[in-house]
């Protein structure tokens, strides 16, 4: 798939530095819609683009591709319709037609005590032949659809130059020596080829994303202001060549080119190869760490409950991740309490800043995880970073509001502590420069460095705190929050102060 670049930067918003955190007080027992709906939500840091937009959308994508789908599977194909399928397009007029694909491409109605986990992965499969022919149009619908939300900050997963880097994989084949497999790859610019054609999509999809959002016009979409960088994604069910060509590129990338800032894993962590190789992947990454000092790394580690995989296969995921894959973040971490030493673990975690990426609802839906057995309130209690996110919205038929309005729902946060998850998301990001916050999890997020010290006014920063924003993308992105906390907290003095009425 190809991937767009990263936006054009923006100056800070001229607004009043960060306070100190007000001290908790009580909120209401039940916050409104319009409350969870104009709330500042950070960024999302765990989001796939081929799942996140809604199947509506790619419903109008098929259609305008002329694609066609089968009547069995309910996949998507390309043309021509023959035998056993039925025009995209009969999914737009046919309204029995449409409910059939959308239950298939997505969560929609399937019941509560199907095989969720089994049903979700298969939906990419299912659209996949969808998803690849416009990421531009798809980025311009989930970026808009973050803004919409009050979200500041996006990165996304996608596989860049896939094709060309299986091509190169299997042209090189495997070698257990890493050191020697890095240079097979690198060897007459085989690796920088692949690199280059990356790139070459990325500025071909920010054309159509551009074009897609209005960006040149005068009435651009809010997509346009929305920062957004790219993860590259790793099949994790390929041969050792393939992923470990993946993981080169994704790592090569992020270091020359702005635009891709780390790697993830994916596909289903408890699949065949995925549980064989899972030292393995590790091994690669500690290696490729070394080669590429300056790509991050963000893992999907613990998406694994009792029952799913052997007892055996819950001890150690998450920690290797951690320690071997050396991982800045970890996506979901749901079986963080069946891991040998689980305590040690994620004291290990907390010291090292190392986050947990939470979406709530694909984790109820896979792994039919929710509530107390969910180990968000564990990892916060022993000060494990967490973020919210949303993972796939689309297949999961959901938006980020509704991850923090379980969050408070169900785990009985206020909004200061809200309001600390969004600025943890933000902090926690990919994004360069140093931050405005503290990261102090026990004790909330606290400002610290120049824009801390100096207490202007709201028109502008002060000398010192200007000059700290102009030089830190983190940092513009958090200003720009904060300034729409206060407006936040304005429109909401009783649910946010609620002791002054």
């Amino acid at each position: 798939m190809r991937s767009p670049p990263s936006p054009c930067s923006h100056p800070p918003p001229r607004t009043r530095s960060p306070r100190p955190a007000a001290p908790p007080a009580p909120a209401p027992a039940h916050p409104g819609a319009e409350f969870f709906a104009d709330l500042p939500k950070g960024g999302d840091l765990h989001n796939h683009l081929s799942g996140a937009v809604t199947t509506e959308f790619l419903i109008e994508l098929a259609a305008g591709d002329g694609l066609c789908i089968t009547t069995d599977t309910t996949t998507a194909v390309p043309p021509p319709c023959g035998p056993g399928t039925r025009p995209a397009a009969d999914a737009v007029t046919d309204a029995a037609f449409r409910v059939q694909v959308i239950r298939a491409w997505s969560m929609q109605d399937f019941p509560a005590d199907g095989n969720g986990h089994d049903h979700f992965f298969a939906t990419f499969g299912k659209f996949g032949e969808v998803t690849w022919r416009h990421p531009g149009r798809m980025l311009a619908e989930v970026a808009n659809s973050a803004a919409r939300q009050n979200q500041f900050y996006l990165e996304t997963m996608v596989s860049p130059a896939s094709g060309q880097a299986r091509e190169l994989a299997d042209r090189v084949g495997y070698d257990a020596d890493l050191d020697r497999l890095h240079d097979k790859l690198i060897a007459g610019g085989g690796l920088d080829k692949v690199v280059r054609q990356a790139r070459a999509d990325a500025d071909a999809t920010d054309t159509e994303f551009r074009d897609a959002a209005h960006c040149d016009t005068p009435r651009p979409d809010a997509a346009c202001s929305l920062p957004y960088r790219w993860i590259s994604q790793v099949a994790r069910l390929g041969t050792p060549e393939r992923v470990f060509t993946q993981m080169a590129l994704a790592m090569r990338l992020a270091e020359r080119d702005p635009r891709f800032v780390a790697v993830n894993l994916v596909q289903p962590e408890d699949g065949e190869v995925a549980l064989r190789d899972y030292r393995l992947h590790m091994r690669m990454l500690n290696y490729l760490k070394s080669q590429y000092p300056k790509a991050h790394i963000t893992l999907h580690a613990g998406e694994l409950v009792p029952g799913l995989v052997k007892p055996e296969d819950l001890t150690f995921h998450i920690r290797e991740a951690a320690q071997t894959g050396r991982a800045e973040r970890i996506g979901h971490g749901v079986s963080v309490m069946q891991e040998d030493r689980w305590e040690s673990l994620m004291r290990y975690m907390a010291e090292r800043r190392i986050a947990v990426e939470v979406p709530f609802h694909s984790n109820e839906q896979i792994l039919r995880v929710s509530g107390d057995a969910h180990p968000f309130a564990t990892y916060r209690r022993h000060g494990v970073p967490v973020v919210l996110a949303t993972d796939d919205p689309g297949v999961s038929l959901i938006e980020i509001t509704d991850e923090y309005r379980r969050a408070a729902e169900g785990y009985g946060l206020r909004y200061p502590e809200l309001r600390d998850l969004a600025r943890a998301s933000l902090e926690h990001s990919f994004l360069p420069g140093r931050g405005l916050w503290n990261r102090d999890v026990r004790t909330g997020y606290r400002p610290t460095g120049p824009c801390a010290e100096e207490h202007q006014g709201v028109e502008s920063p002060g000398e010192r705190c200007a000059r700290f924003l102009a030089g830190s993308p983190k940092a513009q992105v958090e200003w720009r929050q904060e300034a729409a906390f206060e407006r936040f907290e304005n429109a909401h003095a009783r649910a946010t102060h609620p002791g002054s009425h």
